[in-house]
């Protein structure tokens, strides 16, 4: 679980974050502030892995806020979401290495794929004991599966519903039906079956029939683990 803070002074654009980040799996939101004071604050009472900051908040610019969170919290991950558009505020950001910069209005689909990257990149860095070229190239190009090229997603298929069904078949031991997929992700189950059949396809996710007391047995998917 990837705890989450966001830091952002119009409550309103906060809680469209939350909103966001409750569609997500795999991320907890553990706690939200309104200004720099209050968001060190945050960050001394909570585990925070990923900071979602605002640059222009009532006592201090986010990139003024930046050295300070990188001295003090040095494990903490910072993705800025801003309506800055100067090339001096993404280049100060950059220099303190944030993981990504989001110009406002940020998109439910743009903030998914943001987040699902992030998601991806850390845990090939907790999966990897020894770090080769490979693993280096697959984290900086945003490739989670070094020493392999990804190929063209078919007709019907996008990136990131693939990631929200790959995430909801990672959390499910149990494994999921493709009406729970569909209920899961917002989807119709024809949806669901199309995603759910192409991990089936490239080996990323197997089939299993359950029988019922009466009908026809139910297809049950779940994840192949590497």
């Amino acid at each position: 679980m990837i705890h989450v803070a966001i830091a952002e002074d119009d409550f309103r654009i906060a809680s469209i974050q939350e909103e966001f980040l409750k569609q997500l799996n795999g991320f907890m939101l553990v706690g939200k502030a309104l200004n720099a004071a209050d968001t060190l604050t945050l960050l001394e009472k909570q585990q925070v892995d990923v900071l979602l900051l605002d640059i222009y908040m009532p006592d201090m610019l986010g990139t003024e806020l930046l050295p300070i969170l990188k001295s003090r919290f040095p494990r903490t991950d910072i993705i800025m979401i801003t309506a800055a558009s100067e090339k001096e505020m993404l280049q100060e950001a950059l220099r303190y290495g944030v993981f990504h910069y989001l110009i406002k209005p940020v998109s439910l689909e743009k903030f998914t794929s943001v987040l699902t990257q992030y998601k991806k990149k850390k845990q090939l860095l907790s999966t990897t004991s020894q770090v080769t070229q490979d693993v280096v190239d697959a984290y900086f190009a945003g490739n989670v599966q070094p020493s392999s090229q990804a190929a063209p997603l078919p007709t019907g298929i996008d990136s990131v519903t693939l990631n929200r069904v790959s995430d909801v078949l990672s959390s499910l031991s149990s494994g999921v039906s493709i009406e729970e997929m569909g209920n899961q992700i917002g989807a119709s189950r024809t949806t669901a079956r199309r995603y759910l059949e192409y991990l089936v396809t490239i080996g990323k996710c197997q089939v299993e029939h359950e029988y019922g007391i009466v009908g026809r047995p139910e297809r049950r998917y779940f994840q192949v683990k590497p």
